[in-house]
């Protein structure tokens, strides 16, 4: 069973499904029986006991108050109430059947919803990505889900995660190393005429900076900010990079960015070469379970050929 099955099955709604599952088995067991017309014959379709399929049978019966079938000496008979179930159960499960044939096909398919989850820093990267798939792929819908939030890929939130910072160790998840982001300190030109260039770390005296609101000291540069800059040096806090960027293009102060989101501003002046210690992985994480669907490989696929050039 899949794991969004199992998920569901330990949900409130789920304890429903189970019985359903239940007692549809109960159902294919005495259709097998008057097919057969004996234990034996069912029990041996199934390669069980015929003690297990007289427990069955007789479990129905007692569930549904009515008898099933005529017991006589050459085997089982479907009475009419059983052939009404019968012939209900057979319709039922030609209708699953072809149920069962589109929803593997939809797997196979190059069509339908891709999720993918990033932060919205990394938006402006992944747009002109997105855009040379939905061309190759027309019937094929992605959602962007950005945010700072961890989406949870065992639940189906999303297909595909881009993800900085440390690397996912969930055994269940097929985790590859999609690039090494470098970060740097960013300013416009006319916070340069007011307060000067800044020529290394050491020489932050006297400039104004521009912060996260949360204190993510898993990010290298932020961390730095955290530690050495005065909090009466820093100016503006933001709830993401793009604010921070936004603030530092107005010049409202020193911003560190990363370099592929920095160079998507042509206004933003990089003040120092990227510290080596500031580098943050990110990584492209799918479910085991998905990761060689169709539309995941070809989605992962050209996102890994486009980022590297």
């Amino acid at each position: 069973m899949c794991i969004y099955a199992q998920k569901l099955i330990h949900t409130k709604q789920g304890h429903s499904v189970k019985q359903a599952l239940k007692h549809w088995s109960d159902i294919q067991i005495a259709y097998l029986v008057a097919k057969h017309g004996t234990l034996s014959g069912a029990a041996a379709e199934m390669e069980v006991h015929h003690s297990t399929v007289l427990r069955h049978i007789d479990a129905i019966e007692t569930r549904l108050g009515v008898i099933l079938f005529q017991r006589h000496a050459r085997g089982y008979t479907a009475t009419e109430a059983g052939k009404l179930l019968f012939e209900e159960a057979l319709n039922t499960e030609q209708r699953l059947e072809r149920l069962m044939g589109k929803l593997a096909g939809q797997d196979q398919a190059l069509s339908g919803p891709l999720v993918i989850t990033t932060v919205a820093t990394l938006s402006p990267i992944l747009m002109p990505i997105i855009s040379k798939f939905r061309q190759l792929y027309p019937n094929v819908q992605i959602e962007l889900e950005a945010s700072a939030r961890i989406f949870k890929l065992e639940y189906g939130e999303a297909h595909v995660s881009i993800r900085p910072g440390k690397q996912p160790m969930d055994p269940d998840y097929v985790v590859q190393s999609l690039d090494q982001m470098n970060t740097s300190l960013y300013c416009s030109s006319d916070y340069i005429k007011q307060y000067g260039p800044l020529n290394s770390l050491k020489q932050h005296q006297g400039h104004k900076f521009i912060n996260l609101k949360a204190k993510l000291n898993n990010i290298p540069a932020i961390r730095w900010l955290n530690d050495t800059i005065a909090d009466e040096d820093v100016v503006f806090k933001g709830s993401d990079f793009n604010i921070l960027m936004d603030a530092a293009l107005h010049g409202v102060g020193i911003a560190p960015l990363p370099l592929e989101i920095a160079s998507c501003r042509q206004n933003l002046i990089k003040m120092i070469d990227p510290p080596l210690d500031w580098q943050n992985s990110l990584w492209l994480v799918t479910h085991r379970d998905i990761h060689h669907s169709p539309k995941v490989q070809a989605f992962t696929k050209l996102l890994k050929q486009e980022w590297q050039t």
